[in-house]
């Protein structure tokens, strides 16, 4: 009995302690957390901040529903620990447009109907301002295959695309 109170004890001590306090600066706020080591991106962002934008599909880094920018590149937010990304700079769909206006890819999912039920939309919207920010957009093959990492259910893929190149010539202009 002596050594399962020790067990338990130690469990104890441990759970009080395996918290850590980090700063994220995420959609242009600095957000303070105190959360355990193994918290994924995508969690802290979920769980903690209310940002449920980005979306938990596989939570294997397999569909792409999770995408986020960070500092600037898409990245998949179930795969990484909230802890590696402090003092980085994350984006989500939340904080793309500014006072109140859609930024020219929300826009163009909208006016190109690039969504059916939706869930997939932030990760893809994430994937397509990357793409286009790195030049990946000049083709239809080409966002095709850049955009691959994102999986639809719905099959609404022919609209996403004729959704980024809308979007591709007004993000050029901004």
């Amino acid at each position: 009995m002596a050594e399962l109170n020790s067990v338990i004890d130690l469990r104890e001590a441990a759970s009080q302690s395996s918290t850590v306090d980090i700063t994220l600066h995420i959609n242009g706020a600095t957000q303070a957390l105190r959360i355990e080591p193994r918290v994924s991106l995508l969690d802290a962002l979920r769980e903690y901040l209310g940002l449920t934008g980005t979306k938990k599909g596989c939570n294997q880094g397999a569909c792409g529903a999770c995408t986020v920018l960070v500092n600037g590149e898409r990245t998949l937010s179930c795969l990484g620990l909230a802890v590696q990304y402090e003092g980085a700079e994350v984006t989500t769909v939340e904080g793309l447009g500014t006072d109140g206006t859609l930024h020219p890819l929300q826009a163009a999912f909208i006016e190109q109907d690039g969504f059916q039920c939706g869930y997939c939309t932030p990760g893809q919207i994430m994937s397509a301002v990357a793409c286009v920010k790195e030049g990946r957009a000049n083709t239809d093959s080409e966002i095709q295959e850049y955009m691959s990492g994102n999986l639809c259910r719905c099959a609404a893929y022919p609209k996403i695309v004729a959704a980024i190149k809308q979007a591709r010539g007004r993000m050029s202009q901004t």
